[in-house]
């Protein structure tokens, strides 16, 4: 790897791993209830392009905008560089390009939910499905970036196709976080709206029982399928992480293999700290930022699994303009 890629590569972790911050703000945002700070405008805020009389709540909500236009322009300098210093149908090209695409995405749908005021106390079901669908976007985007980062720093050719239950088994983990992920959203959004109040004098059953009855609002009634489905998907994780962690497999693949296991536990253990001790802020960002964590782990997981160590791209040499910095 020569010293532009090299530095490319630097740059494009950098970008991947500030996501995180701004999607913690952004899980704030919701929970501080801070989402209608600017009222329904957007992209100003109030009608002004900068806020004079600004509450709490604009200012959260001002400075996650602030966050998301930063990263979009870290983004946009991320598929410049990329084109410069990549030939043509290069995968760092392909992968800029799309990380892009779904950061204007995030964009169009943190639109949306303000346009159609869908925040604050906003119980209306579109909401949770919008949220839903926002945070699956956003691990998306999250994937993009790390696969940006890596292919910059590695020739190996992957085989998307090749025949072996484990990398199959990759893509069912691939998308069983994303479905944790997309009912995790909606859980706490109904925690947001819908506080849970735990009643230990009836019991964990009573208390079950009573979120799932008729007259509780929807997002009360479907708190029950996330946990049930993320202790299902983590002891598949944990399954597959051993299933990959053989002697044949390589160092990294390993390694990457006993974080993934590593992060699954813990994630559980926070996740039931989250319900006992009725979903604070705090650990809702833990919950979220260990999420963000598997989640790259994962998908890291899943491209040096796939990676053929006999099997290097061949790469046109590109042009001695397309090595300059931007």
């Amino acid at each position: 790897m020569n010293e532009g890629h090299r530095r490319f590569q630097v740059y494009a972790w950098v970008v991947a791993w500030s996501m995180i911050p701004v999607i913690l703000w952004g899980a704030f945002v919701r929970i501080s209830k801070s989402g209608a700070g600017c009222g329904e405008h957007w992209p100003t805020c109030k009608g002004e392009v900068i806020p004079l009389e600004a509450s709490a709540e604009t200012v959260i909500e001002f400075v996650h905008r602030l966050m998301s236009g930063g990263l979009g322009f870290l983004v946009l300098l991320l598929v410049v560089w990329a084109w410069r210093s990549f030939p043509s149908k290069h995968r760092v090209r392909k992968a800029a390009m799309a990380t892009f695409l779904f950061v204007l995405a995030e964009g169009a749908i943190g639109a949306a939910l303000v346009l159609f005021g869908l925040t604050g106390d906003d119980p209306r079901p579109i909401r949770g499905l919008v949220i839903a669908l926002h945070l699956v976007n956003t691990l998306v985007l999250v994937a993009f970036s790390v696969l940006t980062a890596h292919f910059a720093g590695s020739e190996r050719r992957l085989n998307w196709t090749a025949p072996g239950r484990n990398k199959w088994g990759l893509y069912v983990g691939l998308i069983l976080v994303l479905l944790v992920s997309a009912t995790g959203a909606v859980t706490a959004l109904g925690d947001t709206l819908f506080p849970i109040e735990l009643q230990l004098d009836g019991g964990l059953l009573a208390h079950i029982e009573t979120e799932l009855s008729p007259g509780q609002h929807f997002l009360v009634r479907l708190r029950i399928i996330h946990p049930i489905l993320a202790v299902g998907s983590a002891l598949y994780l944990l399954y597959l992480a051993n299933a990959l962690h053989t002697p044949e497999a390589t160092s990294k693949v390993r390694t990457l293999s006993s974080i993934v296991a590593i992060l699954v536990v813990v994630q559980v253990v926070i996740g039931l700290t989250n319900i006992v001790l009725a979903a604070p802020t705090w650990i809702q960002l833990v919950h979220l930022t260990i999420a963000d964590l598997l989640w790259i782990a994962l998908v890291l997981l899943t491209v040096r699994t796939l990676e053929e160590p006999d099997a290097v791209i061949e790469q046109a040499t590109p042009a001695s303009s397309m090595n300059e910095q931007p």
